[in-house]
């Protein structure tokens, strides 16, 4: 049966180091095989999206709409229907795409985070400048006054807001932890009021770590942006490395640089396929 390229909801799959994405572009100016009426988006659309099984899958959904102050507007879902005001992948991934549309080497997009800058890093690789870190309780957010450098949590995790919270536990050996238990334990921990994502991280050589993620609302992912720059960062204010770290997830190695005008990223990125949900997919969704 030929598809009906006429109606349905056009979309398109990416990953950054296995961390994926389903895109959904409203811009107005978008070609048609990449329009979408931006009032369709809902909680139970993602959630049908992100089912494996039944619909694509992802990580994150992130939907491109126009800005009035840069180049473009992101929007992020979580798989569970949740939003989240960064996704560090997801931005680099949409920052290449765009590039490659515009022939630029420079971006500047537009989140509930803030302003973000991306930049072409040569080799295929793109860089965005996820800005500066939140280390104050109150904007991660916690529960109430305390260090952030080590929480009063078994483990003496560390605190750090990325536009979304951050907990990292600095381990012997990040390969042994149980992260599917440990994770989902800590996601919901009553000193994170709005749920954490929780890195475990282990020091491989100087400036090299390696890190294992559960995201906020996802589980266990390959990769995770924000979650590495986070983890830099709360390594770097307690001494372990410098500034400029490489950071080995499961899905691949990403470079991060905590700068004075904030943490850059750097990393490959795939454009894996663009596509339409079909009518009947949309129509079953309660």
């Amino acid at each position: 049966m030929k598809a009906d390229q006429t109606t349905g909801l056009p979309f398109m799959k990416m990953h950054g180091l296995g961390n994926d994405f389903v895109v959904l572009d409203t811009r107005i100016g978008a070609p048609d095989t990449a329009r979408v009426d931006a009032h369709v988006i809902s909680e139970a659309l993602v959630t049908a999206i992100a089912d494996r099984h039944r619909g694509i899958g992802f990580d994150q959904l992130a939907v491109i709409s126009e800005s009035g102050a840069g180049d473009a507007h992101l929007v992020f879902y979580n798989a569970d229907g949740s939003t989240s005001a960064a996704c560090g992948n997801a931005t680099r991934c949409i920052a290449r795409l765009l590039m490659e549309e515009t022939g630029r080497t420079a971006l500047t997009l537009t989140t509930d985070r803030g302003t973000l800058h991306a930049v072409d890093a040569g080799d295929g690789l793109t860089s965005v400048n996820m800005g500066q870190p939140q280390l104050d309780w109150s904007e991660i957010p916690l529960a109430g006054p305390m260090d952030t450098l080590e929480l009063p949590i078994t483990g003496a995790p560390t605190a750090t807001g990325m536009g979304n919270p951050h907990c990292t536990f600095f381990v012997p050996d990040a390969e042994a932890v149980d992260l599917a238990t440990r994770g989902a334990q800590m996601e919901h921990h009553p000193l994170f009021p709005q749920r954490t994502n929780v890195q475990f991280a282990s020091l491989l050589g100087p400036d090299h770590l390696r890190m294992r993620v559960w995201e906020r609302g996802v589980g266990i992912t390959l990769a995770s942006g924000s979650s590495s720059c986070a983890t830099a960062v709360a390594a770097a204010r307690r001494g372990l490395t410098g500034r400029r770290v490489k950071i080995t997830l499961d899905g691949g190695p990403l470079l991060i640089e905590w700068r004075e005008d904030g943490v850059w990223m750097t990393g490959a990125t795939m454009h894996v396929a663009s596509g339409r949900l079909t009518q009947a997919f949309l129509d079953s969704i309660g």
